[in-house]
């Protein structure tokens, strides 16, 4: 733009100045090259001052290719937004494969393994299976809480085997399950604490929001979820919606929100604003026949199931469906697996939620743009 600016200026002083000179050699008189000069000068100055009413020839030369570079960038930043959303939509394509190894006294046992597909649009995603090193690499400094019920030990279980060794890990697991009861820990050579707190209630998840708020202590990582209690012992899948709407507004408050995400997700015309990584965990498949009381089995059926989930989607707290919250899909998971991963119907195999640890993990690396 500032080229064709200066090229034309040079275009303008050539003609006054030689244009004159040219009808001179001709013999023109005085006069008529006074009067010719002063009217071409005229007519350039009149040309100038009225030019950024109209395009130029630069505006031609220099649009389609700065417009072209500027839908590039654009598709570019779309696509990176677009890749980053379809890859943790895919995050839950986990298959898992489930092998008799042997058999004592009629009992068969399994030996169950699991992955992403190495083929297809999940495999363009390149999700990891972390080890150790990596592990401790991206948690390194963090403060991770978990919180809810014996599912949320069962991840937390999960979480810390990928971080200690067997020997530590043996002393942690008679702890950690401790009946009804918290846990901390903190992993000293990576410089990682762990909080776990029985929260089986939405309600309790509410108070633990608000008391991290009047705290002003902010976890990195946040993993939460409630329904089975409730399923259970209260068995009102209204009043768990409403609970969970008391917490939707907790946790919101507790994020630096505002003004980006309101009560019905994002806002039309926002910022751009990715919520941080906080996760909510889903209920478990649960198998009716294998459940060990005959309370569980009256209460924690399908369509209770069905009716609770109806709940959690409908309060928005998912991030799915504008909320603040990435789910990790226990149910999903559990289905993969199936029955022979479960010996009572509602906790699963160490393999199920090592699964779910490593969802999480490969969420937090693409929300935080990183690539072991």
């Amino acid at each position: 733009m500032m080229l064709g600016a200066v090229q034309l200026g040079v275009l303008a002083a050539c003609i006054v100045l030689f244009v004159p000179m040219g009808m001179a050699g001709w013999h023109l008189s005085r006069n008529k090259m006074l009067f010719f000069s002063g009217a071409l000068f005229i007519s350039l100055a009149v040309g100038v001052h009225l030019s950024p009413y109209f395009p130029s020839i630069s505006d031609f030369m220099s649009s389609p290719a700065s417009s072209t570079s500027s839908s590039s960038s654009s598709s570019a930043a779309v696509d990176s937004g677009n890749n980053r959303d379809s890859c943790l939509s895919l995050l839950h394509e986990i298959v898992f494969d489930v092998d008799p190894v042997s058999s004592v006294n009629g009992s068969v046992y399994y030996l169950k393994s699991w992955g992403w597909p190495q083929t297809g649009p999940v495999s363009e995603c390149e999700f990891q299976k972390l080890g150790r090193p990596d592990t401790s690499d991206l948690l390194n400094g963090s403060w991770v809480v978990v919180a809810g019920d014996s599912q949320a030990r069962l991840v937390a279980l999960a979480l810390l085997s990928l971080v200690l060794d067997s020997e530590r890990m043996d002393s942690v697991r008679g702890d950690l399950f401790k009946r009804h009861s918290n846990y901390q820990i903190v992993v000293s050579d990576i410089g990682m604490k762990l909080d776990f707190v029985w929260a089986p209630f939405a309600s309790n998840l509410t108070d633990l929001m608000v008391e991290l708020k009047q705290n002003s202590s902010y976890p990195d990582v946040l993993v939460m979820g409630s329904g089975l209690w409730h399923m259970l012992h209260v068995h009102n899948a209204s009043d768990y919606g409403v609970s969970l709407e008391l917490l939707k507004g907790s946790v919101t408050s507790l994020l630096p929100l505002s003004p980006e995400l309101g009560d019905d997700g994002p806002v039309t015309g926002s910022v751009s604003f990715r919520p941080p990584p906080f996760f909510w965990l889903g209920m478990p498949m649960l198998i009716n026949s294998m459940l060990n009381t005959k309370e569980k089995r009256e209460r924690m059926d399908d369509a209770a199931f069905n009716a609770y989930e109806i709940e959690l989607h409908q309060s928005k707290i998912l991030r799915q469906f504008g909320g603040p919250l990435l789910l990790l899909d226990i149910h999903s998971l559990t289905r993969n697996c199936g029955k022979r991963c479960t010996e009572d119907g509602m906790h699963y195999d160490a393999a199920v939620y090592n699964a779910a640890i490593h969802i999480m993990l490969n969420a937090l690396l693409i929300e935080s743009h990183q690539k072991l």
